[in-house]
């Protein structure tokens, strides 16, 4: 019968941590990438052009359908070998390049759930394209986007447990290098289920009390 040793969690409590640190810092860094790269697709997609919108589509469409996994490797071991870029930045641009596809998708609905009267209106005034879209959709399609924005980011903190695979040292590689050890899987890996438990439940009640902000200004 399997008898549990709990020891070995704070024992190696300070390596778990610095884990979290990485995780959280590697997440942070996709997801300030991700936005604008997010935005700027979002509005190639919805764009006039035909050429740009096809483009911007078969990006979007094209990351979404491969498996972050599989993206993660090809940047590693195919662009990182070829711009140097090592393990650390290659997880960030793989995590950055998969959210800001979906980031992309969020924009475009944020956008056009704005009523079309709104640009119209914008328009006739005097305003250009861009200045409508920057001082009159962009602001009013920004509290739409927030919640799945923040969504986001809370998936994006998940998946960065991929990044183990291509040799980053963050929470999901700590718990590997401590259960080869010491074998205590069982322990280790309810750990590191409650560490991320606690990361997107805090994440996403900052996130709630931002939301009712924004409501109340509305």
């Amino acid at each position: 019968m399997y008898q549990a040793d709990w020891s070995v969690i704070p024992q190696n409590m300070h390596l778990l941590l610095n884990g979290v640190l990485l995780t959280l810092q590697i997440s942070a860094l996709a997801l300030i990438i991700s936005i604008p790269f997010g935005i700027f697709l979002g509005l190639c997609r919805i764009s006039k052009n035909k050429l740009v919108s096809f483009l911007s589509t078969a990006y979007i469409e094209f990351i979404r359908g491969v498996p972050l996994l599989v993206l993660l490797f090809w940047i590693f071991f195919v662009l990182g070998r070829f711009m140097q870029l090592g393990s650390y930045w290659s997880a960030v641009l793989g995590l950055a390049a998969f959210s800001g596809a979906f980031v992309a998708e969020i924009v475009r609905a944020g956008i056009e759930s704005v009523p079309k009267g709104q640009m119209e209106s914008a328009r006739s005034s005097g305003m250009s394209y861009t200045q409508a879209m920057r001082l009159i959709i962009l602001p009013q399609a920004f509290r739409k986007m927030l919640p799945p924005l923040a969504s986001q980011f809370i998936i994006l903190i998940k998946d960065s447990s991929l990044v183990s695979v291509i040799s980053v040292v963050d929470l999901t590689l700590v718990a590997k290098n401590i259960v080869a050890t010491s074998f205590r899987s069982l322990e280790v890996w309810t750990a590191v289920a409650i560490l991320y438990f606690i990361i997107t439940f805090t994440l996403s009640q900052i996130i709630r009390i931002f939301e009712r902000k924004y409501k109340l200004r509305e």
